[in-house]
């Protein structure tokens, strides 16, 4: 029996763009010629996988469409949700649809995930197929080869040669708490599930009745125009707003966990994102795209439909002007170091991870008054993305015109 693979595609991206309605969502971002959710597209493509349905907000209609039509996908569902109601409505919806046998399987994939290895991914979903029935759910889970506490993981128990019980779920944990799971071989959770449609069913119905109810309603009473389901608003708008992990996987006592050594990368916020262009450019670009100024350098790494994104390097007692931009507005998490920063009248200091937004014609500055060289990720959004928009204010190097 062939998998049905259900995308979630409707996140705003909220961790790259903030409250902006002007810049795309990221997994619709064209990043040099593919996106995001082209590549989820393109994995679904493989003969063990049935045709896809796409979870998305109505906003998002027709991008969704056009990608579709550029990967060649001719038979297709769309569920599209007038609101935003996170992942447990996006995953029970799919599995209310009537013409999916009870048995069926089901991959919920994100839409914003870089696999790597795809062939031992695919081999290793063949395998546990057989293992699904009408009450248990398979997460995946990453082998951390980068641990961070911006991820959830999870603990594993052998209880045969193919299955592995999930212990244990832990939400972001801190630096210490991080290094005490590590060595408890803890698994990053991919956010990625396997499970059949009768089990879906019967987890909500057992652990959140309202959901179902209002789910069940908004599939039943849907508008259905060429295989785009449009849920009905009332019943929609009353469901809560909570994540499939939360409303089921902390709940349920029947979870597996499906461990890979596989690279996925999650370009969800602009630290990962600077580090797979860093990682993915050659040494001959980058030369090319860094340039020298009084205090240090900057590196252009990604140019991109309206946003610029920059490294910068701000030498040891070093400062970059008093400036401001009319065009554009700037977004910058630190790396490493310790900036003091002033956004007009406010003076602040930032740590490693920290995260300053600069909002168009605010007057600001990075200053380093330590010995070691402060990294910043800057990101700069705006119809006018050029150094010639910098007006200077006070500059220890002269600058001023």
């Amino acid at each position: 029996m062939k998998i049905i693979p259900v995308i979630l595609c409707g996140g705003a991206g909220t961790r790259l763009w903030d409250q902006s309605k002007e810049n795309l969502p990221k997994q619709f971002v064209d990043w040099g010629g593919w996106t995001l959710f082209g590549k989820t597209l393109e994995r679904v493509k493989n003969s063990i996988f049935d045709y896809p349905i796409i979870t998305t907000n109505s906003l998002y209609l027709n991008l969704v469409k056009k990608h579709l039509k550029k990967h060649k996908i001719k038979k297709y569902k769309i569920i599209l949700e007038p609101f935003k109601k996170n992942t447990a409505p996006a995953i029970l919806c799919p599995a209310l649809l009537k013409d999916i046998p009870d048995d069926k399987p089901m991959i919920f994939f994100s839409s914003d995930n870089l696999i790597g290895n795809t062939s031992h991914f695919n081999k290793s979903i063949n395998l546990h197929k057989q293992y699904l029935n009408e009450n248990n759910i398979f997460v995946f889970g990453i082998k951390p080869i980068s641990p961070s506490s911006e991820y959830g993981y999870f603990l594993t128990k052998k209880i045969s040669k193919n299955l592995n019980k999930v212990s244990k779920f832990i939400e972001k944990p801190n630096k210490a708490k991080l290094k005490i799971i590590l060595k408890k071989k803890a698994y990053m959770n991919s956010g990625m599930f396997f499970i059949r449609k009768d089990s879906i069913i019967r987890n909500f119905k057992k652990y959140q009745d309202k959901i179902f109810e209002n789910c069940s309603s908004s599939i039943n009473n849907a508008k259905i125009k060429r295989n785009i389901y449009y849920l009905k608003k009332e019943s929609f708008k009353k469901l809560k707003e909570i994540s499939f992990d939360y409303a089921i996987l902390e709940k349920s006592k029947n979870i597996n966990g499906i461990k890979l050594n596989i690279p996925l990368t999650d370009l969800g916020n602009w630290k990962e994102i600077w580090k797979f262009f860093k990682k993915n450019k050659s040494k001959n670009k980058i030369k090319r795209n860094t340039f020298y100024r009084p205090w240090g350098k900057y590196i252009n790494l990604f140019s991109g439909k309206g946003f610029l994104l920059k490294e910068l390097i701000i030498n040891p007692l070093s400062s970059i002007s008093l400036q401001k931009h009319n065009h554009r507005s700037e977004r910058w998490t630190i790396i490493s170091g310790r900036p003091r920063i002033t956004i007009n009248k406010n003076k602040f200091y930032k740590n490693p991870n920290d995260v300053a937004i600069i909002p168009k014609g605010a007057i600001h500055r990075i200053e380093n008054r330590f010995k070691k060289p402060v990294q910043i990720v800057e990101v700069q959004t705006g119809p006018i993305l050029k150094e010639t928009d910098i007006i200077r204010y006070k500059d220890i190097y002269g600058r001023v015109n």
